[in-house]
């Protein structure tokens, strides 16, 4: 039976360990299209949908509302979450965010 380090050797990336050595599921990744809305929906379904995740979860936002880059990270700032990306793809404003502790 592997157990501990052994485990995640064997299976790199598919298991995350807690500190008392007992197995958790994979931090979760949602997806939220937010293209064609103007502001301020964008800012407001993110933060419905980061009230609805747990700590280390992340979620990728697409938006096509240019005042998105300025309010989302301001959100993020009350919020304590973490922007960990943003980009812009063709009219299309990226961002993705892991939910903070």
């Amino acid at each position: 039976m592997l157990r501990g380090a052994e485990l995640g050797r064997a299976f790199p990336g598919l298991l995350r360990f807690a500190r008392n050595d007992k197995l958790r599921a994979p931090m979760a990744e949602t997806v939220l299209n937010l293209r064609g809305l103007r502001c301020p929906l964008p800012t407001l379904k993110t933060r419905k949908a980061l009230k609805g995740l747990a700590a280390g979860d992340r979620l990728v936002v697409e938006c096509t509302d240019p005042l998105s880059t300025i309010d989302i990270p301001n959100l993020l700032r009350e919020t304590g979450d973490v922007l960990e990306a943003d980009v812009q793809e063709t009219g299309v404003f990226v961002f993705r965010i892991r939910k903070g502790e």
